[in-house]
């Protein structure tokens, strides 16, 4: 099954964080998943440190790349149909990031990864 990790639970995984739930960590520890970031999630992890939200040990633009090779983390690119989606959906919540999110998903009929409960609210299928 295809998986799309947030962003949250992307950097929960690599640090290995207990916020992480059983059932999130299972299901992209499953080698049978494909565990996919969206292009929109690393843009959002470079927003967060480039303010100093987010630490990172190293310089983003070596961090995402080295984290996704070393958890065989695919890539889901923004296409021109995902962004456009986000015009139809409701506004259940405001953060930019999170409607693309729901907006891929939706389109890529891929279930997320995310503590976030709001995903549900869109249709999309919420392992937490």
């Amino acid at each position: 099954m295809r998986l799309l990790v947030d962003t949250h639970a992307f950097l929960w995984w690599i640090a290995d964080d207990t916020s992480l739930s059983q059932k999130a960590r299972d299901a992209i520890a499953d080698p049978a998943n494909e565990c996919l970031l969206s292009a929109a999630s690393a843009w959002e992890i470079a927003i967060k440190a480039s303010l100093g939200k987010l630490a990172l040990d190293e310089e983003v633009a070596r961090f995402v790349p080295e984290q996704l090779a070393l958890n065989a983390f695919g890539v889901l690119p923004v296409e021109l149909g995902h962004a456009l989606r986000v015009a139809s959906l409701p506004f259940h919540h405001r953060d930019p990031f999170d409607r693309l999110l729901a907006a891929q998903a939706l389109e890529e009929e891929l279930p997320v990864v995310s503590a976030d409960a709001v995903f549900r609210r869109y249709g999309v299928t919420r392992i937490w």
